[in-house]
């Protein structure tokens, strides 16, 4: 009897397990980050960024965009759009959703090479989001202060030029780049002065056992040459399940003050 009690306490301890991660793989979640920056051109005022990556299978909630619609100033999507088994039709209509919250701007992931990557081009284009491949594109504000947006392609096959990206970027501008593996910080150097970098990729490890996975949870930390954002992203690869590392995007404000993240 007693065995049998154990028994049914592991099956409903198993059940209740399972079910938090089916809900933390689902979750609709923005984290709100402010960073301050003694070099923020002050007559942006302020600049926001919606930022989502590793959307895989998942098709993006309404409600997260009507959270973050007339709060962001752009969006980033940060590579892994799509994987193998995805429909062309769902990507339109995840980039219909994302376009309603601002100008769309992509750098590619590993995943988005899995399928027909021509014509997942094309559809970007065709749809106006702005594919950042080793390229950069600079804001200027009514005072001449320029801010730029910089975009490398996936490190997993060799196809970043972090190099022809800051050839893009405008001399003395306010940098940011975005790149789908966290990994590319290891090239940047202080003469760079890339003040942020949002990245995606690891998933935050996607379960952790007792604590443990190949991969930390997503974070936003100072680098010795950077600020670094590692997001846990919206979907997930290969079981759609979760465990310490929820699902989450990102609303980041950028502003002039002394150097503070949060």
């Amino acid at each position: 009897m007693i065995i049998w009690g154990i028994i049914v306490l592991l099956l409903l301890g198993g059940i209740c397990l399972f079910l938090f991660m089916v809900r933390e793989a689902f979750l609709n979640k923005v984290v709100e980050h402010e960073i301050t920056f003694p070099d923020f051109p002050d007559s942006f005022g302020k600049v926001t960024i919606f930022f989502i990556s590793d959307i895989h299978r998942r098709v993006i909630s309404d409600r997260i965009i009507q959270n973050v619609k007339g709060k962001a100033d752009f969006v980033i999507i940060g590579g892994d759009l799509m994987e193998k088994g995805v429909s062309f039709s769902q990507v339109k209509e995840n980039l219909r959703k994302l376009k309603q919250v601002g100008p769309a701007y992509f750098v590619w992931g590993n995943n988005d090479y899995e399928v027909d990557f021509r014509k997942l081009d094309a559809i970007l284009l065709d749809m106006g989001i702005k594919v950042l491949d080793n390229t950069a594109v600079t804001f200027e504000s009514n005072r001449g202060d320029k801010l730029s947006l910089l975009g490398v392609d996936d490190c997993s096959q060799e196809r970043d030029r972090l190099d022809f990206a800051l050839m893009d970027a405008e001399e003395g501008s306010f940098k940011i780049l975005a790149c789908h593996i966290p990994t590319i910080t290891d090239k940047i150097l202080p003469e760079h002065n890339i003040q942020l970098v949002l990245s995606g990729h690891t998933h935050g490890g996607q379960i952790h056992i007792l604590g443990y996975s190949p991969y930390p949870r997503g974070s936003l930390k100072k680098l010795k040459n950077t600020i670094l954002l590692i997001s846990n992203g919206y979907g997930t690869t290969t079981v759609p399940l979760r465990l310490g590392a929820p699902a989450e995007t990102h609303l980041i404000t950028l502003k002039r003050g002394l150097e503070k993240i949060g």
